[in-house]
């Protein structure tokens, strides 16, 4: 009587353990298929602001950072994977058109495409605008202006972090 006691015993913790493994098996597929990949264009800049200071080499400066910003914010976040995506040359939103972008974007393995630029209007104001866009149909998922104020690296840290943040409501493609 013992002896079947502890086959059946063994026999039930063996099923748990499958059952967990399983589970956490299931869960771990879904958290994967859940999590976006997106591939991010090198965003665009203008300066429309009559300024006499040339401040170009600034721009080009917090430009870059805030692109390499954005992709670690978003990588660090649990629903994103951000692929680098190859192109003859930089992947530049104003060096390439949209569907040489997408091509790129789905040859990485990306279903989201993010382009975008920033327009510096006035001393104190600057738009930034993102595009995400289905890889594979090109249907935009979001397209949003965001304003900021300041062109300090500062201002700049924040625009960021807040079109980062903003990022996090971009569904998956289906």
């Amino acid at each position: 009587m013992r002896e079947d006691f502890r086959r059946t015993a063994r026999r039930l913790a063996i099923v748990a353990a499958t059952a967990a493994w399983l589970a956490g098996s299931a869960r771990s597929a879904v958290a994967d298929a859940a999590r976006r990949t997106i591939a991010i264009a090198d965003f665009s800049y203008v300066d429309t602001s009559g300024e006499q200071r040339d401040q170009s080499g600034d721009h080009a400066a917090r430009l870059a950072a805030f692109t390499a910003a954005l992709k670690a914010d978003l990588a660090a976040r649990q629903t994103w994977r951000v692929v680098a995506m190859e192109c003859d040359g930089p992947c530049q939103v104003a060096d390439m058109p949209a569907s040489q972008l997408l091509a790129a974007a789905r040859r990485a393995g990306a279903n989201i495409l993010l382009i975008g630029g920033i327009h510096k209007m006035s001393t104190l104001v600057q738009w930034a605008q993102i595009k995400a866009i289905d890889a594979d149909s090109g249907s935009p998922l979001i397209d949003k202006l965001f304003t900021f104020r300041g062109d300090t690296d500062e201002a700049w840290r924040r625009a960021e972090a807040f079109v980062a943040g903003e990022l996090s409501n971009v569904a998956a493609p289906q």
